[in-house]
């Protein structure tokens, strides 16, 4: 088609438009009305004046006559007959996805080197071996080099012989007409599966893919200080990767057991103790437990509430990736004894006439001073 409307007003630029204006204008115009985006019935039509446009106002000569002449000044330069291909070349690829050669990210990249497949497992681990880490054996699969066919894929002792569908390439070019222009696009070779050969006999064991699953044991060294959700990572140990690229990781999620008595709060281990309630008010001197899988001395002052908490510094669980450990909190419980002995009892009432027995209302409760004492 020729259009009669000035090619500066087609493209929706001036006179006096730069190159790369007119480029930049060209683009979003294609890109708008290309038929293979727009569904328009005019689609076709505008596309071909701003092609028609582009082709003059683009060429510095052309533009130039265009100018002092207008269209008659073209002559046989006119811009309605051109090769489509030249200026759709550089924006195919924003259009598509691939350019004139058509090949939708190439042969190149077809046979390009790929990472393999991350793979994801767990493990159980004790209280202990989360806080002080630990050596531990895993097993997993995934899949390794055929044993029988050492990752050719062929039956030991066929042969194996270059495609002559797509002489080894493993791809082949097909043509799609549009009605602007022949594009090429490469696929994989379906006579050799895009491998490049012909295999004569499949291997037996792997079926011609060249890898088998297998079963892997692997020592794995457990970092201290690790908790509950966490994951570790083995680098290359997932999938093998495809044409000489690399293996995925393997991911280890951390399941770490409860403990009898002890809790973990981030890097502080948590112990509740029940002392008595003679202990409470007169004072003692206890063995109080700890993860080092050895008792520590902890002082109670006379006169301790339910709820206190006692920080035994350093014996909680260390820090990943830094020195130091976390602390140790004690939290006291008053154990009140549910039945006493005749004497018990005597000691008690005797005690409470002294003491008074006239409730006093507290500002705070437990929680709140569990909470306040352990940060939320």
């Amino acid at each position: 088609m020729t259009t009669n409307r000035d090619y500066y007003e087609v493209l929706g630029i001036p006179k006096t438009a730069s190159q790369e204006e007119i480029k930049q204008a060209f683009r979003k115009l294609a890109r708008q009305f290309h038929p293979d985006v727009n569904k328009d019935h005019d689609a076709e039509d505008k596309f071909k004046e701003i092609n028609e446009a582009y082709s003059v106002v683009s060429d510095p000569e052309k533009r130039s006559r265009y100018d002092r002449f207008g269209k008659s000044g073209l002559g046989d330069m006119g811009g309605a007959q051109q090769d489509y291909s030249v200026h759709f070349e550089d924006i195919f690829e924003e259009l598509f996805g691939f350019g004139m050669g058509g090949n939708r990210g190439g042969g190149s990249r077809r046979n390009a080197p790929r990472r393999g497949r991350d793979l994801q497992m767990s493990t159980i681990l004790t209280f202990e071996e989360a806080v002080f880490g630990c050596e531990k054996e895993i097993e997993f699969e995934r899949d390794e080099t055929c044993s029988t066919c050492k990752g050719n894929g062929a039956e030991p002792g066929t042969s194996i012989k270059t495609c002559t569908a797509c002489g080894g390439r493993g791809e082949v070019r097909q043509v799609r007409q549009t009605f602007i222009v022949q594009m090429v696009e490469t696929v994989p070779c379906q006579a050799c599966s895009g491998r490049g050969q012909v295999i004569e006999k499949l291997c037996h064991t792997c079926a011609g893919h060249g890898q088998e699953r297998k079963r892997v044991r692997k020592a794995v060294t457990i970092p201290a200080g690790v908790d509950n959700g966490m994951q570790i990572r083995l680098p290359n140990e997932g999938q093998p990767g495809a044409n000489g690229g690399p293996n995925g990781n393997l991911f280890i999620a951390v399941d770490v057991k409860n403990h009898e008595y002890f809790n973990r709060r981030g890097e502080d281990i948590i112990l509740d103790l029940d002392i008595n309630i003679a202990q409470a008010v007169l004072g003692a001197e206890l063995q109080v437990p700890t993860v080092d899988s050895k008792d520590e001395t902890l002082r109670i002052p006379a006169g301790t509430q339910p709820g206190t908490v006692f920080n035994m510094r350093g014996k909680g669980v260390p820090r990943i990736r830094q020195s130091g450990r976390g602390d140790q909190k004690v939290i006291v419980n008053i154990d009140i004894p549910k039945k006493l002995s005749p004497e018990q009892k005597q000691i008690f009432e005797d005690l409470s006439k002294t003491l008074g027995a006239t409730p006093r209302p507290n500002k705070k409760g437990f929680f709140d001073w569990l909470n306040e004492t352990l940060g939320g």
